[in-house]
């Protein structure tokens, strides 16, 4: 009897498992400290450690898109983003703010929560241009600011999640103050304003609907995310391979 696609693929994937059921997951230090935990679980003695590929997470293909990244990788919190591009879209922005919409998130959806705008940025930095990065990066703090002349008031949902007594922290206190003279303050504002209304949770969206605008004004590296030798591939083979010992 033949074995079929659908059945080889299947023996492969058991394969996987049952091989990373033999190795030691060896989790980063952050994920623990995520957890409250200081002092983590030693390897045991003579114990093999995953590295490259996790078979528990889908697999990637050999040069990794950002459209790969979102529908393979990020959680489904990418319904924001993609809920806040097509705002962007509807207001008539030009397609550089609406990619800056798409992903001013990307680290909270794929990385890591704090300091998402600088996180953000650093993935973005080699394939955006430099207005959307500092945008995004500068995003974080600005929503913290409110600005009356623009329409754009103080989060309720942050009156909710930190209490009505919190303050900014010194440093992002200072950040604003900078960012008030920079020719791309608006930029910011923009992924602001569309951001903080961007949570319908009865609203499905697609990452394809924004591939137009990825393709004009997003720099897709030819041998794929994480391939490519730029400031932030280290990154994308982080996404690629989270656990990866090392």
């Amino acid at each position: 009897m033949s074995t079929t696609a659908l059945e080889a693929a299947e023996e492969l994937e058991a394969r996987q498992i049952g091989q990373l059921e033999e190795q030691f997951i060896q989790r980063s230090q952050l994920y623990h400290l995520a957890d409250g935990v200081l002092q983590p679980t030693n390897r045991p003695p003579g114990v093999r450690v995953l590295m490259k590929e996790d078979p528990r997470l889908p697999a990637m293909p050999k040069a990794p898109t950002l459209i790969d990244f979102f529908k393979l990788r990020f959680s489904a919190g990418q319904q924001h983003l993609l809920q806040s591009a097509r705002l962007a879209r509807n207001n008539g922005l030009p397609d550089k703010m609406v990619l800056a919409c798409l992903l001013h998130d990307i680290a909270v959806i794929g990385f890591i929560r704090a300091e998402h705008g600088y996180w953000g940025a650093q993935l973005l930095e080699p394939y955006v241009d430099e207005e959307v990065s500092w945008a995004i990066r500068m995003h974080q703090v600005m929503k913290f600011f409110p600005d009356e002349a623009i329409g754009y008031e103080y989060p309720q949902a942050y009156v909710q999640m930190f209490g009505a007594d919190f303050e900014p922290e010194p440093y992002a206190v200072a950040e604003y103050e900078r960012a008030r003279d920079h020719k791309w303050y608006l930029s910011a504002r923009i992924i602001c304003l569309n951001d903080e209304y961007s949570f319908d949770p009865g609203m499905h969206l697609e990452i394809e609907e924004f591939e137009d605008v990825i393709g004009r004004h997003f720099k897709q590296p030819k041998e794929g995310l994480g391939n490519d030798n730029s400031p932030s591939a280290h990154m994308w083979r982080t996404l690629r391979r989270p656990c990866s010992a090392l």
